[in-house]
């Protein structure tokens, strides 16, 4: 059954989070090594990783009308969650702000988005449109605005802010790999091989890294990000999956195999790469461990559900 052969994504998943928090149960792997493995990852492995995806991404969907519905579901649920948390979530920063709309809407489009879109949608291209929409756009303009907020305001010229995006190791391995594909350069086995074994490392460095936070960090759902923490799981598992449907289905008339791909793939957790990015610019960093932790259990009923009752 092709959603039993899913959920094997998630039993990898917990697998290897497992194998973190052992270690650091054990006192194999500390607080110090948490901070290398996300550095690491954030400042390496990912952006090779990133480079390898879409240097050879199928990009078959990248322009049908699944790239539009998935990009409004994305604008739409940030927005949301946005308009709650300056109404109800006081007081607020612009990186809380940008921390929490990314756990709200960043869906996890790699490790478990692939398998799942190959096991449920038996298509691993239907990611395209999405993986694209969140690492050209949706990661680099959030980064920007993280990098602007450390800086203070008149420190530097305009041109700095402008550059932001492209000066960030995650946006420039996004970019480079999306111009090598687009102008059909064939990568050389000498830089393919290393970059890929390279890449391989992104993933279970961030897993490692979430499990090591798991078992020295309190316990998920414990803290005064409780309410927010409810905000972004109820955004990201309900919302935004519902979102994707309503559009799919009452503005832009997609057919069913279409609508399952984008409701399906709304309902992704959030992404793991989200709570690097918290660890990175010290903000939000328990709010997206928690909300990865969450989501991630959360999620499976409702993709169980949407593509039951869609197929």
């Amino acid at each position: 059954m092709r959603v039993e052969a899913a959920l094997s994504g998630y039993v990898t998943i917990w697998t290897v989070i497992a194998v973190g928090w052992l270690a650091a149960h054990l006192r194999v792997l500390d607080h110090s090594a948490r901070k290398v493995l996300s550095r690491f990852a954030f400042t390496i492995a990912s952006p090779v990783l990133l480079f390898t995806l879409l240097a050879r991404a199928d990009l078959h969907h990248l322009f049908s009308a699944t790239l539009v519905v998935s990009a409004l579901a994305i604008v739409i649920t940030a927005g949301g969650y946005l308009l709650v948390a300056r109404l109800f979530l006081r007081p607020r920063t612009l990186s809380a702000d940008v921390v929490g709309a990314l756990c709200a809407a960043y869906t996890n489009a790699g490790n478990l988005g692939l398998p799942v879109a190959a096991y449920v949608l038996g298509d691993m291209t239907w990611m395209a449109p999405i993986l694209l929409i969140q690492i050209v756009i949706l990661q680099p303009t959030a980064l920007a605005l993280l990098d602007a907020q450390r800086g203070s305001v008149g420190e530097h010229r305009w041109t700095h802010y402008v550059s932001l995006p492209f000066r960030n190791p995650l946006t420039l391995g996004s970019l480079t790999g999306l111009a090598a594909n687009l102008v059909g350069w064939q990568v050389p086995d000498l830089i393919w091989a290393p970059a890929s074994m390279l890449g391989a490392t992104a993933v279970p460095a961030m897993l490692v890294a979430f499990g090591i936070s798991l078992r020295l960090d309190p316990l998920p759902g414990r803290g005064p990000h409780v309410r927010e923490l409810a905000v972004v799981t109820v955004a990201k598992v309900l919302v935004h999956p519902a979102i994707a449907f309503g559009l799919a289905t009452a503005v832009f008339a997609l057919p069913l195999p279409q609508v399952l791909a984008v409701t399906v793939l709304a309902a992704l957790p959030t992404a793991q790469n989200i709570f690097i990015i918290a660890g990175r610019y010290r903000v939000g960093y328990r709010l997206a461990r928690d909300a990865i932790f969450i989501s991630t259990i959360a999620s499976i009923p409702v993709i169980i559900a949407a593509s039951t009752w869609l197929r």
